[in-house]
């Protein structure tokens, strides 16, 4: 599954570095203001960890805001569009969040995941890294699919199971069968709270930019969510 997930995050590379910002309202208008949202305006003298950092978007944002970033993703293209964005300024490295991270104990104040996690099937190793490496007061902000969404994608689903999916995905008029894991809405809150405790779940709505510029996609959002935002406190 890691190499067919890779090999399809290999290939969007450039869309996600060139495209993305403008033509994925899903990210632009959606997912992405209301993860900033929970974030401050000022993030001098912080040191963040952008999990999953894709292109690099979120990336910068944190360097614009003043971080300190350390940004990894298991797309080698991925973390060379990341390095290329963040002009060299964030430290931007290929590794899988399923393994040891090869980060000291306490080295972040915060850890941002954005639209990673349903890539791994066992999340209890990945947040126990968070943990650890987060500082006494660090925070954990992440988003993932919502559950309850992506069921209804699928006829054969069982809610209550960790279930490989697939969908397909069509960017700048190629289509990309992509793999991920579903789980239920008491896993993700109870592999979290094994680890952290939990200060926000937010369930994201779209921009009124969305509604004009996609009524339809808008009205669905606003009847079911997409995605699904935590914010949590290291224990």
């Amino acid at each position: 599954m890691k190499d067919q997930v890779t090999e399809v995050y290999n290939r969007l590379a450039d869309y996600y570095a060139n495209q993305a910002d403008e033509a994925s309202l899903y990210n632009s208008e959606y997912e992405r203001p209301a993860m900033m949202a929970q974030l401050p305006p000022d993030m001098s003298g912080l040191t963040v960890l952008d999990a999953g950092c894709a292109a690099g978007w979120y990336s910068e944002q944190f360097l614009v805001a003043g971080a300190k970033v350390t940004a990894v993703d298991f797309s080698p293209e991925m973390v060379k569009a990341a390095k290329k964005r963040t002009k060299r300024k964030a430290e931007v490295f290929c590794l899988d969040l399923a393994l040891d991270l090869p980060f000291a104990d306490q080295s972040f104040d915060l850890i941002i995941s954005s639209l990673t996690l349903h890539y791994l099937k066992d999340w209890d190793k990945t947040l126990q890294e968070f943990k650890r490496i987060l500082k006494p007061s660090g925070q954990l902000l992440f988003s993932v699919h919502h559950p309850m969404t992506d069921i209804e994608l699928f006829s054969k689903a069982q809610y209550f199971n960790t279930e490989l999916l697939t969908d397909h995905w069509t960017k700048a008029g190629e289509t990309y069968e992509v793999l991920f894991y579903r789980r239920p809405l008491s896993d993700i809150l109870n592999n979290t709270l094994r680890c952290f405790s939990i200060e926000k779940v937010i369930e994201p709505k779209p921009t009124m930019k969305m509604k004009e510029m996609a009524p339809e996609s808008y009205a669905r959002l606003m009847k079911k969510p997409q995605f699904l935002i935590l914010k949590a406190n290291k224990l």
